[in-house]
């Protein structure tokens, strides 16, 4: 069953098409990992999954619910009801590349934002599970640090409880580990690789290709806008069909092409 279905999705900036008909789907507890080089519209294409962009053509649903727009009885493309995409949206957490953590919040109070200010949640039900999240990213101990205290590895981690707080059914990564320092990246690493062992519906923004080999059901290779190639993680990146990716594998890991 397909948790995420992308339909000929376009996503334009003034003259500039950044998305150009994109399409694939992401099956119920699949990890898609997507690579690209910069500027490919791999991070748009999750903005606009989760709707902090709006997108000018095509259909993106999220457990069968369009979100963002839908069409009229007439057939024509109407923007669905500001708390209707709330809803939606609700159901996509989304960890960015800075940590985008509130400063003088306690790394608990981080966690528990979301289902307090959002979802109206008490804090005598959140709390023991913002508890519980901090126990699965290995940050318990730190639940009354602010985050000036915590290291960029440790910030991250708070960042990924948090979206788990709001009990998403999909994860959307973008970027995680690019802004930490290399021994940082190991330890969030491992908390994204748990969550594709516990079945979380994912889709992976990275240059990581060791990770995306490792913990990708699927690997999609984007490039100008548009999916170059997608399959198997050992498929594609052992027998990459076309020279772009096969460039891009030159530059980032040569060792995973075969002579």
């Amino acid at each position: 069953m397909a948790m995420i279905e992308v339909r000929n999705l376009r996503k334009s900036y003034g003259a500039l098409e950044v998305l150009k008909d994109i399409s694939f789907s992401v099956d119920k507890g699949e990890v898609v990992v997507v690579l690209g080089p910069s500027g490919s519209g791999k991070s748009t294409m999750l903005r606009c999954i989760n709707l902090l962009e709006e997108f000018e053509g095509g259909e993106i649903c999220v457990d069968g619910e369009a979100i963002g727009y839908c069409e009229d009885a007439r057939g024509v493309r109407q923007r669905r009801k500001e708390r209707e995409n709330a809803k939606l949206r609700e159901q996509v957490g989304m960890v960015f590349q800075s940590f985008n953590l509130f400063p003088h919040r306690t790394v608990l109070q981080n966690v528990m934002m979301g289902p307090l200010k959002v979802q109206r949640q008490s804090r005598q039900k959140i709390e023991p599970m913002a508890r519980d999240l901090l126990r699965k990213v290995g940050l318990l101990d730190k639940a009354d640090q602010y985050p000036a205290r915590l290291s960029g590895g440790q910030q991250q981690r708070v960042g990924i409880a948090r979206a788990l707080a709001m009990q998403p059914k999909i994860m959307l990564f973008d970027e995680v580990t690019s802004a930490l320092d290399p021994e940082l990246v190991g330890e969030v690493l491992r908390v994204i690789r748990q969550l594709a062992q516990e079945g979380m519906t994912m889709i992976i923004v990275t240059h990581e290709i060791h990770f995306a080999r490792d913990v990708g059901d699927r690997i999609i290779f984007m490039d100008g806008g548009l999916i170059v190639e997608e399959d198997a993680p050992a498929t594609l990146l052992a027998n990459p069909k076309s020279e772009r990716l096969k460039l891009f594998l030159r530059r980032y890991q040569g060792d995973y092409l075969t002579e």
